[in-house]
């Protein structure tokens, strides 16, 4: 049932993401459906305040509301005429919407929180989808495949580059060698090679520069805002890197991407598996992950593709540069 504003006042929703890049790039199918299913309203996203030039590219998102965690209250942001948990399963990320006081929460199903009469959990679910199939049960209609953003305006500050990213903000797939030893095998190739990462990667970004002979010119980890990092992933000609903000960042420019995955199973967070331009590596069999508030499970993964395919036996050796390049 549609929850309507008083007479003259305008809808007002307020979605939780309060999380990190690749979290907010997955939620974007679910964010465009309350769009579309609430063109009126006016929808806050309380999400990290350094997200919020993506947050408003996707269309979806009138204001961000500065929010990192669970552990603070949310700033008061007004009246909330409903309140949307795109963070995590519950009980604490419910009950941090609760306390806006909204008129309906939107949410999934937790003992915990006997309030929330949403979907129940399943773990197993690609991150997209999962979202999708939340807001499809309060009537949104989403499509997981909706993840694509506009070219950013700023330019890319290593236009046609191949982008390598060591870093990632969980447990890496692959350490500073794996990344130095593909970086130096596509500058072998000929191919101009750039390292990123964030202002806590540097040291590892400067491992990778050293061990791949690149160069200090080719280190531009700490030296990129989100913006510029955006530009420069939308024009690299390849993105190399683990499961981090970064692949979800090609997959929304539709850049041709490596990823390399750790524990976390690319079925649950990998790039859609029909799009040929994104290659997935696995090279686990069993882990945990924990995002957020919703813990997800242990069980088999993929090693390569998507899902579908079975287990891999190993760690896998480096890709050779006309691999990486293949389809580019």
């Amino acid at each position: 049932m549609a929850v309507t504003a008083g007479s003259g006042a305008v809808r007002r929703m307020l979605v939780l993401r309060a999380l990190g890049l690749g979290d907010l790039l997955t939620a974007v199918p679910a964010l465009r459906a309350l769009r579309r299913g609430a063109l009126d309203a006016r929808i806050t996203l309380a999400a990290p305040d350094a997200l919020a030039p993506l947050a408003r590219a996707t269309g979806a998102v009138d204001a961000v509301l500065d929010a990192s965690g669970l552990d603070v209250p949310l700033p008061p942001d007004g009246r909330v005429d409903e309140a949307v948990n795109l963070h995590g399963r519950g009980p604490r990320s419910h009950r941090l919407l609760a306390a806006t006081g909204p008129g309906r929460l939107l949410a999934f199903a937790h003992p915990g929180f006997p309030e929330a009469g949403g979907p129940e959990w399943d773990a197993r679910e690609h991150e997209a989808a999962r979202w999708c199939r939340l807001v499809a049960a309060y009537g949104f209609d989403a499509d997981p495949a909706d993840l694509a953003l506009p070219r950013p305006e700023a330019a890319s500050p290593a236009p046609g580059a191949v982008v390598v990213h060591p870093g990632a903000a969980y447990r890496p797939a692959a350490g500073p060698r794996t990344f130095a030893a593909v970086a130096a095998a596509l500058r072998d190739a000929g191919e101009r090679v750039v390292v990123t990462g964030g202002p806590a990667e540097t040291a590892a970004a400067g491992r990778v520069v050293a061990a791949a002979g690149l160069g200090a010119a080719a280190d531009l980890s700490g030296r990129t805002g989100l913006p510029e990092l955006a530009a420069l992933v939308a024009g690299a000609r390849l993105v190399v890197c683990g499961d981090t903000g970064v692949a979800h960042l090609a997959t929304a420019y539709r850049t041709p991407s490596v990823v390399l995955f750790g524990p976390t199973p690319p079925d649950r967070w990998g790039p859609p598996p029909d799009r040929p331009e994104h290659t997935v590596l696995w090279a686990g069999r069993h882990g945990d992950r924990t995002r957020g508030a919703g813990p997800g499970p242990a069980g088999d993964h993929r090693r390569r593709g998507g899902p579908g395919r079975g287990p891999g036996p190993g760690p896998a050796a480096p890709p050779r540069p006309s691999t990486l390049l293949r389809g580019t």
